[in-house]
């Protein structure tokens, strides 16, 4: 039987209530069947704001270096000086992988990649600058609010100034990434070099004031709360009705087994499948003012990916030729999902899969 506060509480939020911090951490809490409850009701909210179609980007990765200045404690993809493994991409690789993704028929490329030490704005630009002529007309999904700090930082230049050099450069939209968890005391354990929450918040307001969408991104699943949590999505809506810029909710589960943090003892092995269940429904609920929640096979594998396609979310990310990131950390089988497999997902939910641009046009 469903509690009745939560039965109210969900009845509200359908028809049109915003969910409180409290409130949000209540679902958060759920156990029990009534994690279907929630599921349910976000799979609601999402037909009315979504539509029935499963969407689906034709996309290809480029990380252009695994070398990093920084020590994330939930990375296994960065590589220090003398470290094993180590890849820096020139001008003719990148070209070539560009190239590659255009002749595949990709309408988004998108890439992220270590901190070099030599990277400068100048850096970031001529990477996007050779992409977009490699792969003209192919959208460019890039960058993130650290890169940009960064970028500022090593040429001596506003964030401002390094986000318009990159939409001079053929910057479409920026990845909403290294948000990780807005709250700097979890900041300060998972990442401590990153730019802090008021930076990040910054840079991406900044973003969208330029006309530069970004995605909206947790990481979630290592030492953070779920009071952690609703203060993160608080936020991210706060930024959303301020700027209409973010094009989706992307939840990214932890991939623990090759981390510092995790082998340290600092982080728990990975959210639960009850976690990853919520994390959907509640985004969906809680984020009244996003259209689009994306699942993540990459983190979740495609069987969990699908249920979050009944629990809130309506997008299955992208097709991801050549993944590093996740690969990097110990997940498995990232590198690229066929459409046809998406198909079979989305028409055994009784769904139809559509194709669609990085802003979600229907293609």
């Amino acid at each position: 039987m469903v509690d009745r506060t939560l039965a109210v509480l969900l009845e509200d939020v359908k028809g049109g209530h915003r969910l409180s911090g409290k409130e949000g951490l209540m679902l958060f809490k759920t156990r029990g069947r009534q994690v279907w409850e929630i599921a349910a009701a976000a799979d609601e909210v999402r037909e009315e704001r979504a539509g029935n179609a499963v969407t689906y980007v034709r996309n290809q990765n480029i990380n252009v270096t695994n070398l990093c200045v920084n020590a994330c404690g939930f990375c296994g993809f960065s590589k220090k000086p003398g470290d094993d493994g180590i890849y820096f991409h020139d001008e003719a690789e990148i070209r070539k992988k560009a190239a590659l993704a255009y002749r595949r028929g990709v309408s988004e490329i998108c890439t992220v990649s270590g901190l070099h030490p030599d990277f400068t704005a100048q850096s970031y630009t001529d990477v996007y600058r050779w992409i977009c002529e490699a792969a003209p007309g192919v959208h460019l999904h890039a960058g993130n609010p650290m890169e940009v700090a960064y970028a500022a930082k090593k040429s001596r230049l506003s964030t401002v100034r390094v986000l318009e050099m990159m939409r001079e450069a053929g910057l479409g939209s920026m990845c909403g990434t290294a948000a990780e968890i807005l709250v700097d005391s979890i900041r300060e354990k998972i990442c401590r070099q990153k730019i802090g929450t008021k930076e990040w918040v910054r840079i991406i307001t900044e973003a969208h004031g330029l006309g530069i969408p970004t995605t909206a991104t947790i990481m979630y699943g290592h030492c953070e709360t779920d009071r952690d949590r609703v203060k993160h999505l608080g936020i991210l809506r706060d930024i959303q009705d301020e700027t209409s810029g973010f094009t989706e909710f992307v939840p990214l589960s932890f991939i623990h087994m090759n981390t510092p943090l995790f082998r340290a003892g600092k982080a728990r092995a990975g959210a639960t499948g009850r976690e990853d269940l919520l994390m959907v429904a509640v985004g969906r609920l809680f984020l009244d003012n996003f259209r689009n929640i994306q699942v993540s096979w990459v983190k979740e594998g495609i069987k969990l990916a699908q249920l979050g396609l009944i629990a809130g979310a309506n997008d299955l990310g992208g097709t991801m030729f050549e993944e590093s990131i996740s690969k990097g950390a110990g997940a498995t089988n990232t590198d690229y999902l066929d459409p046809a497999e998406m198909q079979r997902v989305a028409e055994d939910l009784g769904r139809t899969l559509r194709r669609r641009s990085t802003l979600y046009g229907l293609l």
